[in-house]
């Protein structure tokens, strides 16, 4: 899912425009209880584009992130934080596009943010709006996720052996596949084979418990290929500034600490996976 901004340039927006339009089955995610969660959406990629026929502003789109929303009054403000390694598109060319990123015609007339369903920067590759960085440390495929799996990025020491059978059996009650990268071997390189899995995967789960350096890299891979990331750590301390705004799954090594995140990540992945 992302957020689709009209009209909004300025970081403000009416009480009444927030959430105006959300695609079914995305509502109890974005507005539980009716209320906006202020943190769900800045989880999101955002769409952020002015109103057709708007000569005050450039016809292009931008692609990024929300940095902030805080209401002030009757209105909304945030600050919108582009992603500077995708071009502006002429807002022609979304237009054209309308029907696969789920934006319907009155969208691109009414100053508003919606919810839309789908993977943007998958939507947006697909269309060829925008193009994709060739890396150069690993072979990057490319291709729809599977939709029963996920990935597991952790440390391999003893110490976490429980950890990962948690992590197996909360999936494993959901009937999911999940696998760790040292679960398959395709290719020459180790980093291939992570990239590969992180890549099929619908949901990448990141335990940032002792702030592992492989851990965090691969974090950032799930990123960028835009997968839900599930953020897990026993420790508040070990998540870095740069993922502080995402939400995270705190739990304890011990028996009952276990128990607790199972049943928190239970629910977490019915949510994703559902999707």
């Amino acid at each position: 899912m992302y957020n689709l901004i009209v009209g909004a340039a300025g970081g403000s927006l009416g009480v009444d425009r927030l959430l105006e339009v959300v695609d079914a089955g995305l509502d109890d995610f974005v507005r539980p209880g009716g209320v906006p969660d202020g943190g769900r959406l800045m989880e999101l990629p955002t769409l952020l584009m002015p109103e057709t026929g708007d000569a005050s502003s450039a016809q292009v789109a931008q692609v990024g992130n929300i940095l902030s929303l805080t209401k002030s009054g009757r209105d909304y403000r945030f600050r919108f934080n582009r992603n500077n390694r995708i071009p502006d598109i002429p807002s022609d060319r979304i237009r054209t596009a309308a029907g696969e990123l789920h934006i319907s015609d009155w969208d691109f007339s009414r100053t508003r943010w919606s919810v839309k369903s789908g993977d943007l920067y998958q939507m947006l590759f697909e269309q060829n709006l925008v193009s994709i960085p060739t890396p150069t440390a690993f072979k990057l495929p490319l291709g729809q996720p599977e939709p029963d799996r996920i990935a597991v990025m952790m440390p391999f020491g003893s110490e976490f052996a429980l950890v990962w059978e948690t992590l197996k059996d909360a999936a494993g009650d959901g009937g999911w596949v999940c696998q760790r990268a040292d679960d398959i071997w395709e290719n020459s390189v180790l980093i291939d084979d992570v990239v590969a899995l992180i890549a099929r995967s619908k949901v990448v789960v990141c335990d940032l418990t002792g702030r592992n350096a492989n851990v965090f890299y691969e974090t950032g891979i799930a990123h960028a290929l835009g997968r839900e990331v599930v953020l897990i750590t026993q420790s508040e301390h070990d998540i870095p500034f740069d993922l502080a705004h995402h939400r995270y799954v705190k739990y304890l090594g011990n028996a009952e600490g276990l128990a607790s995140l199972k049943t928190a990540l239970s629910g977490r992945l019915s949510t994703l996976m559902s999707r």
